[in-house]
Formats: C-alpha cells, structure tokens, sequence
C-alpha cells in the first residue's frame, strides 16, 4: 500500500511561501488522517490557506 500527497506548490499561497503552506497542509492532514480507515482508495482534496484547491492524497494498493 501506498500513501500519496501531490501539492502544486507554483501558485497563489503555496509559490509565496512553499514551506511554510506545505507544513500547513502536512501538519493538517497527519492530525486529520485518524478519520480514515487508510485503505486503497481513500483520499481528499487538499486546500491551502486561503481554501483553494492545490492538490490531493490517496492511498493506492502497491
């Protein structure tokens, strides 16, 4: 199994500051995760600050 987080991290709040938007977005989803059963097939979009759409993660079978 495979967990998989792709961010774009070229535009709007992630280009100004990467770091600091991806700890954001990592330290949200690692408390938010315990809400999933992490099987292939789960995932969610992921949003930066201002509540646009960057990315996703999933879970893939291997």
């Amino acid at each position: 199994m495979k967990f998989l987080l792709e961010v774009t991290v070229d535009e709007g709040k992630l280009a100004q500051d990467p770091a600091g938007e991806l700890g954001r977005i990592l330290r949200y989803w690692g408390g938010n995760l315990r809400h999933y059963a992490l099987e292939p097939g789960d995932g969610a979009p992921v949003h930066d600050s201002d509540y646009r759409e960057v990315g996703s993660w999933r879970v893939t079978a291997s």
